[in-house]
Order: C-alpha cells, then structure tokens, then sequence
C-alpha cells in the first residue's frame, strides 16, 4: 500500500475509532434508523469561505450522506457549473462526545453526463446544467443517487425549461441511470408543475435500500400557493419510487409550517420549503423545514417526524388546490433551532453518522452558504436520544 494510501486509511480507521469506535471490517448493510424522541445539540463547524480543495472552490454544499464503510460523508454542491462542473466531495468528519473536532475533504469528483462528459456551465449551456441538491450513497451495490431541481426561467429575453432529474452514478461519477418521473414533475412555461427552485430537494432511501423517497421543497402550481406568514394549507409532496424499477409508485400530501418571520420590507422574498428528508423508520421520515425572510440572515429551522402510514395516496389527483378527503402526513415537531440560541444558516442536508462513544446515534446538518462571504457553510451535530 503506497505511503499516501496508507495515510488516508488510517485516518479513516482513526476517525471511526473516535466517533464511536466502529470497525474497519466489512458490516451488514442494514439501513440506518432510529426511533428518536429527542435530539441534544453538541457543536457547530464552520467551514471556511471559499475554501479551496484540488481546484475547486468548497461551497454550495446542499447535501450530506454518510457511508458506514469506508467511515466518510459524501456533500454535495450545487454550483451550476458558475464556477466548476457539477461536483461531490467526499470528507472525513471526526466526531467526539463534545462535538466535531475537525473536518478533512478526502476527494472531489464530477457528475458526468451519459456521454461521459462533465456538465456544462449554466451560463454557456442552461438547456443541459442541473441543480444538485441531494445525494444518498447505497452500500449494497455501492452506487449514488443524486437528485437536481432543474429549472424554470420564463422572462422577455428566453425561456428556460430544464425538468428535475433523479441520477443513479457510479463511485467515480459515472453516469448508470435515471429514475422515471411522473407527468406533474414536468417543468412547463405555463403555471402547473413545479416552480423556479422549488423542485427536487432531498431524497432518502427506505425499506432497507428497495424504496426511495424524494419531496418538493414548495407546492406544485396545481396544489395551491407557497407557504406564507399567516396559516393556510400549503402543501408539498413526497413521491415514492421503486428503487429496482425506478419508477413512482405513490405520492403523499405534507402541510408546510408557515413562514415564521414576516419580510422587510413588506412583500420581499420569503419562503418556507422542505430542502431534505431522512427515513428513520418504516413509513417515517425525518422532515427538515427551513424558513428565510427578507431582512434576517439567520433561518428558521424546524424538525418534524412525519408519519405516512395512514396518509392518502395522491398520485392519482391532479390538484390539492380544491380537493377534499385526503388526509396528509402526520406530523410531529421534533426541534425548532431557534431554540438553540445559535445562528443557523442555509440548512440543506441531514445524515445519519457513526456512533458517539457513549452508543447514541448522531445526526448531522449541512448549511450551504450560496458562495455568499454573508452566508456560511456549516455542520451541525446532535446526538440522538431514543
């Protein structure tokens, strides 16, 4: 084994060992879960701006995944291509009882296209740039899926039409294959479908790696209007795929919060989205709802456990505009992080992580940071409590 190789393989091996002492033989690939009925928050890690790793600028990291394996987090960015090629890192992230001691960016790969190529600049070819936003790694054929939003600019100069993309790669970035979308993810010019940035955002695994779960982080046009300050039924869905035939099996309805802090000045941007989900258990989903407005930098975050049991299978209704007898999700607030008394960024990704020394399982946050000096790229970490 090279001298560099083996460098790496020890700190792997030291990085389980202090998060909770997991072996660096092969495991049973049981899929991560937990019955969590509260979470203790133990530290934050800022990464800094405009980090720069094997030439490419650190940012935009807007999803987390956790590969139990080889002990290392696979993030996400989601640069358009602005300024590198649609990209992943993988990153060992050391945990102890007190919090995140460091954190190492291990590689960095491309998304490629079928044709092999990377992705084109969103500014030199928008027809073909996606919009990462999500990732999840899958241990037993040991292939990732990654999820992009596309995107919808309709203006007096052009028209943009890019439909979300659900992408099956190989550990090098290969493209394998993609997911087949249903007819209402379909971005159109007119107002049905998804909105601009409001597609695709998480995705999860369930079902022990035969499922996939993916949400849109606002309400398609035909289900109504975006979440606002004052209580209404905002709802987004959650699409469920077979993973084998990679094909949506079901829809579920969820109820968005509404946005928690009024814009300033009035009528400025705000917004209330889903930006990930995390199976935690059979028909359950961690739900992270993250809410911005106009005049804060800080946002709302919110956790919910979802519950799909008993909820209705929409896939066959057109609008939740005007519909009636549905029962969506069930819901249950986990955590609000406001509570928490610390600033909290762009929240974009949730993952499960090794063990704590003590046994209890972790979750970690990652916040993407848009390339802005005003935003940050940070890592939150919370030891489970079942």
């Amino acid at each position: 084994m090279p001298v560099g190789n083996a460098k790496t393989f020890l700190l792997i091996c030291f990085s389980a060992f202090v998060a909770g002492n997991v072996s660096c033989q092969s495991r049973v690939h049981a899929q991560p879960g937990a019955n969590i009925s509260s979470l203790n928050f133990l530290g934050a890690y800022e990464i800094t701006y405009s980090l720069r790793f094997k030439n490419t600028t650190v940012g935009g990291l807007s999803g987390i995944d956790y590969d139990a394996d080889h002990q290392r987090y696979y993030i996400i960015s989601d640069d358009k291509g602005a300024i590198e090629p649609a990209r992943y890192y993988t990153a060992s992230i050391i945990l102890t009882q007190k919090g995140i001691d460091s954190v190492y960016f291990t590689g960095v790969k491309n998304m490629l296209q079928p044709n092999g190529k990377p992705y084109p600049n969103n500014k030199q070819d928008p027809y073909h740039t996606p919009d990462p936003e999500a990732i999840r790694y899958n241990p037993l054929n040991k292939q990732l899926v990654w999820s992009s939003e596309g995107e919808r600019i309709i203006n007096s100069k052009d028209t943009v039409l890019v439909n979300a993309a659900v992408t099956t790669i190989s550990m090098q970035g290969k493209y394998l294959n993609s997911f087949s979308l249903p007819h209402n993810l379909r971005v159109q010019a007119i107002e049905k479908g998804p909105r601009q940035n409001g597609v695709l955002e998480g995705i999860t695994f369930a079902d022990n790696y035969t499922t996939l779960f993916v949400n849109a982080e606002e309400p398609l046009y035909e289900d109504g209007a975006r979440a606002d300050n004052t209580p209404h039924k905002a709802y987004i869905r959650i699409f469920q795929f077979d993973l084998a035939r990679k094909r949506n099996t079901k829809q579920f309805g969820y109820q968005l919060e509404p946005v928690a802090y009024p814009p300033f000045p009035a009528g400025a941007f705000k917004i209330n989205g889903v930006p990930d989900i995390l199976s935690i258990a059979k028909n359950k989903l961690l739900v992270v709802e993250r809410s911005f407005s106009t005049g804060r930098l800080a946002c709302t975050v919110k956790l919910f456990i979802a519950d799909l049991s008993a909820a209705t299978d929409i896939k066959n209704t057109p609008s939740l505009k005007n519909a009636t007898g549905f029962v969506p999700a069930a819901k249950k607030l986990l955590l609000n992080m406001d509570d928490l008394g610390i600033y909290t960024g762009n929240i974009e990704g949730v993952s499960f992580g090794p063990a704590l020394p003590n046994g209890h399982k972790t979750l970690l946050f990652v916040a993407d940071n848009n390339f802005n000096p005003l935003e940050r790229s940070q890592l939150l970490l919370f030891e489970v409590i079942e």
